[in-house]
């Protein structure tokens, strides 16, 4: 019985580990620096919820959108950020759409502060968009 739990600890630590590894190479890969990578993960390791949809895409290269907050799942917020940040589109040193880790990591950090605040972001989610619209204006 003790060795199964110490041996299930180890299985989670080096899970953990090499998550938090993959934070690190995400964010070097997004233009970021190391600091901003531990600090993320050091809020994502907090949120149960937000280190499920990580560990589903590290493993499997898409979204779990099993976590919500409120009404948003993950996919919700990438779709949101990157209809919102069009307009930075034309701009070279923001092109997230050649910046597919950095879009993923601003997401996680979305859904996290969502977690905190997340009437701020439902506002922004349902006013800040990049499309026209009828009635946007």
């Amino acid at each position: 019985m003790e060795q199964e739990r110490k041996e299930s600890e180890e299985l989670i630590a080096a899970a953990m580990g090499t998550l938090e590894n993959y934070v690190a190479m995400l964010a070097e890969r997004a233009g970021e620096t190391p600091e901003y990578g531990r600090e993320l993960w050091s809020r994502i390791r907090q949120s149960e919820g937000v280190l499920q949809e990580l560990a589903y895409y590290h493993d499997y290269g898409k979204f779990l959108c099993r976590h919500r907050v409120g009404e948003y799942t993950l996919a919700d917020i990438l779709v949101w950020q990157v209809d919102h940040f069009k307009a930075y589109m034309d701009r070279p040193q923001d092109m997230n759409r050649y910046r597919s880790e950095r879009l993923f990591l601003e997401s996680l950090d979305v859904m996290l502060k969502m977690e905190k605040d997340p009437e701020v972001f439902r506002e922004k989610m349902r006013t800040e968009t990049g499309t026209d619209y009828v009635g946007k204006y």
